[in-house]
């Protein structure tokens, strides 16, 4: 990807939860992602310690990108993440988001991330006010709202979600090609209500198109995309 070209350039965009998918078929699933058209890859990153579970790391992230062309998102939700960024950047990231609750120095990340070309994103939790956004807002190219508590896969949407998305799209009426991006609990039920709140990239796991017992990853994410549209 272009990393000088504006990535909001549709209605809506859709990133893949990695995570989620099924890691002794990998290949596969991000062949049904490309076929499905996703618009990201959302490449999960856990130490364990921000949050209570372990994730994914560099040389993976390379695997991915040597086999897709799909840009990927890499959430950082790990203590001290500047100390990672580089890694990741050398290893194929196109957009880096760094939690503000992981760190003492979250401008210096954002710096960061800039200096080494790629677009930058702040996430917040959900007990995270929008004021924090602040000192970042000329800086940064997304924000991801955590629509329930980091780390923990499945669990259901917080639901003051709604009101923080539109308060946060109220928040960023001067800035309109900022991404608001939601991470947690995007079901089909719920991913529409989040668009007409004001989001315009959600995360996609468990919840929508990793589910193999319904369909398969490319015709989820069609049908999603179908009912968004």
């Amino acid at each position: 990807m272009d990393k000088n070209v504006a990535i909001n350039n549709k209605k809506f965009l859709l990133s893949a939860s990695l995570v989620c998918a099924d890691f002794l078929n990998l290949r596969a699933d991000i062949s049904a992602l490309e076929k499905g058209g996703a618009d990201f890859i959302h490449f999960d990153v856990m130490d364990g310690n921000f949050v209570p579970r372990l994730g994914l790391f560099p040389e993976m992230l390379k695997a991915v990108k040597s086999v897709t062309k799909t840009p990927v998102d890499v959430h950082l939700m790990i203590n001290d993440p500047e100390k990672y960024i580089p890694d990741f950047a050398a290893a194929g990231a196109d957009i880096i988001t760094i939690h503000v609750e992981s760190t003492n120095h979250a401008d210096h990340a954002v710096r960061m991330i800039k200096k080494l070309g790629l677009k930058a994103g702040v996430a917040l939790n959900p007990g995270t006010s929008l004021h924090t956004l602040d000192y970042f807002l000329d800086d940064i190219d997304l924000v991801m709202l955590m629509a329930i508590n980091p780390g923990i896969v499945g669990h259901k949407i917080i639901e003051k979600t709604f009101d923080k998305i539109a308060n946060l799209k109220t928040k960023l009426a001067d800035k309109p090609n900022m991404l608001i991006e939601i991470d947690g609990g995007v079901t089909f039920e719920t991913a529409p209500k989040m668009m007409a709140a004001g989001a315009n990239m959600l995360v996609c796991g468990s919840g929508t198109i990793f589910r193999p017992h319904e369909d398969t990853i490319d015709n989820k994410l069609k049908a999603l995309r179908i009912a968004l549209a």
